[in-house]
């Protein structure tokens, strides 16, 4: 990003819940090693949004939040499907959580999620996402 405190991610699965999925993947890798990271437990959360874009959002910020109340991080997630109509969006998500003062960190820590270009949408090869976060 032009911005030097931004960082743009894109990713793509074949599903909508995928594609959150690697988005988070993707985020949390630009910044850290998860591979020798201690687990510490899984972690639930139900996101509410009124697109699917506000979806990504609330599960990105959820990572967020999780990463500077408890230093923990992602090292896997499960996402239900996405329940409801526009307007009444919601999805389930399960993470794997590893303490994050076992990780390595490889760059900029991200402090929020930018609803600017914020997207997730379907075409014809499956779903892609973009998101800019703060960091």
């Amino acid at each position: 990003m032009p911005h030097t405190a931004d960082l743009r991610v894109e990713a793509w699965a074949p599903t909508a819940e995928g594609c959150i999925g690697e988005l988070v993947h993707a985020v949390v890798g630009s910044f850290a090693d998860l591979t020798g990271a201690q687990v510490v437990g899984e972690r639930a959360c139900t996101v509410l949004g009124v697109s699917d874009a506000d979806l990504l959002a609330g599960v990105l910020e959820e990572v967020i939040y999780r990463m500077d109340a408890y230093g923990e991080l992602p090292v896997a997630l499960a996402i239900a499907r996405i329940e409801g109509l526009d307007g009444a969006r919601t999805v389930a998500v399960r993470f794997r959580m590893a303490d994050a003062a076992t990780a390595v960190l490889v760059g900029a820590v991200p402090k929020a999620v930018s609803l600017h270009d914020l997207d997730l949408r379907a075409g014809p090869d499956g779903w892609t996402c973009l998101v800019t976060v703060d960091v």
